[in-house]
């Protein structure tokens, strides 16, 4: 607990009184929710949890917004505001990630699913565990606090096993996202003198950065915990497997929405209270996890483009066929269907990251326009000077080798022969010094939400 006190506190220690009211809110209702019977008074102290937490995200995190957007809607009705409504609020770093993660516990005792802890320490190492309190996973109490409270034994295969992970995680982070991230920083940055070519170049590179960010964050988080006897939940399934939308999120962000499906899609009805309510609830659903991305409107459309596409889906009743990996049924290569099944379903993906990765909304729908008003074909140079054809074959490698590790997302490194795991190794390491570049800013994209 005090290692994960001193890790935020480090960024700013203004923020850990935030973190440790969160603490002491959720560890109290947790006892008062347990202790009584009568529903009305734990459905009381339920709402003293989420008003709390939903309260100290919505005030840093969505104020602002909030404020901008009443100004803006306002002036469009031809009245002026001449006060500052905006305080310009610092968002706390990993704040939508562990305000979820206090509150799972809360719902889960109202649930009935959990009992709660009677000991504060377990529980404050729960909420502030330093692996993945920043971005993830967001873990439940039945999973982690249960290990947090169980006596550690050291385990060398686990503690081996999660150098492997962090080696892995830095490899995607280092050489994948952070090699991307100026390509697509410049064109993002300069979409109104590209042609379309370049446009559509810089919106793939962008969903590589992500993945590489985002999925080398969470094997860096998982392998740190497996040094400390814990195992985390996992976070990503190789989604650039999948064969529709509804499989790709069962494969990309798996805690944020078995989150969302545990505790608000299935308390709205789910899938069982008929196609019209449960369309809604889809809806819903995307619509707050748009939102629960950032306080813009691109992260709401993006949202809303994800549930265009689901839908279709949900309705066609595929959204449950694929239980397994496309890889798990074959051997060595997939079928054709499920290959133009894969692609489509990334062309889908990547095309809603305009909006995600836009400035603004007017942003993403110019780039949309300027992507189908200039067809002209250009080579792009790369913003630094560096070779392009470098990065294509690098994804080009990336590619093949998720797919050669593509039955264990916890074993990147998992071949029998001890001088092709040593080979893997040596070539990650030196992917990583090649590829490292000190005027690239390293931090990661989620710290953001």
């Amino acid at each position: 607990m005090i290692s994960s006190y001193i890790f935020y506190g480090w960024w700013d220690w203004r923020f850990l009184f935030l973190i440790i009211g969160s603490t002491i809110v959720d560890f109290l209702v947790g006892l008062q929710i347990n202790k009584h019977e009568n529903q009305t008074k734990r459905k009381i102290w339920l709402w003293v949890s989420i008003v709390f937490n939903v309260g100290l995200l919505g005030f840093f995190k969505y104020y602002d917004f909030f404020a901008d957007s009443w100004v803006n809607a306002v002036e469009t009705l031809g009245y002026t505001i001449k006060s500052n409504w905006t305080l310009n609020v610092i968002l706390p770093v990993g704040i939508s990630f562990y305000t979820f993660q206090t509150m799972s516990y809360s719902l889960d005792i109202y649930f009935k699913r959990l009992q709660p802890t009677k000991d504060f320490l377990p529980f404050a190492t729960f909420v502030a565990f330093f692996p993945q309190l920043v971005a993830g996973p967001i873990e439940r109490a039945s999973n982690l606090l249960s290990q947090i409270q169980t006596k550690k034994t050291f385990d060398t295969n686990q503690f081996t096993n999660g150098v492997k992970l962090i080696l892995w995680g830095l490899f995607k982070k280092i050489v994948i996202a952070d090699s991307l991230a100026p390509i697509v920083d410049d064109i993002f940055a300069n979409y109104g003198t590209y042609p379309s070519s370049t446009l559509i170049l810089g919106v793939t590179l962008f969903s590589f950065q992500v993945y590489g960010d985002f999925s080398g964050y969470s094997d860096i988080a998982i392998g740190t915990a497996k040094l400390f006897g814990i195992e985390l939940m996992s976070n990503f399934k190789f989604p650039i497997f999948s064969r529709n939308v509804a499989e790709y999120w069962q494969r990309w962000h798996i805690s944020l929405s078995t989150w969302f499906r545990h505790y608000l899609y299935i308390p709205l009805g789910g899938s069982r209270v008929g196609k019209a309510k449960a369309v809604r609830n889809i809806i819903i659903i995307f619509l707050v996890s748009g939102f629960w991305h950032g306080a813009n409107w691109t992260f709401i459309l993006w949202g809303a483009f994800h549930a265009i596409a689901f839908i279709p889906v949900f309705l066609m009743g595929r959204n449950t066929i694929y239980k397994e990996s496309v890889v798990a049924q074959h051997n060595i290569l997939p079928s054709l269907k499920e290959v133009i099944q894969i692609l489509l379903t990334f062309i889908i993906v990547t095309f809603s990251r305009i909006f995600f990765r836009s400035e603004s909304v007017e942003d993403s729908f110019k780039y949309i326009k300027q992507i189908f008003s200039d067809f002209s074909w250009d080579t792009y140079s790369h913003p630094l000077g560096y070779r392009m054809i470098d990065y294509f074959v690098l994804i080009a490698v990336f590619i093949i080798y998720e797919y050669l590790i593509r039955k264990d997302e916890r074993s990147p490194f998992k071949f029998k022969h001890k001088v092709v795991r040593f080979i893997a190794y040596a070539l990650v390491v030196f992917a990583m010094l090649l590829f490292y570049d000190d005027k690239v800013d390293r931090s990661f994209i989620y710290f953001q939400f």
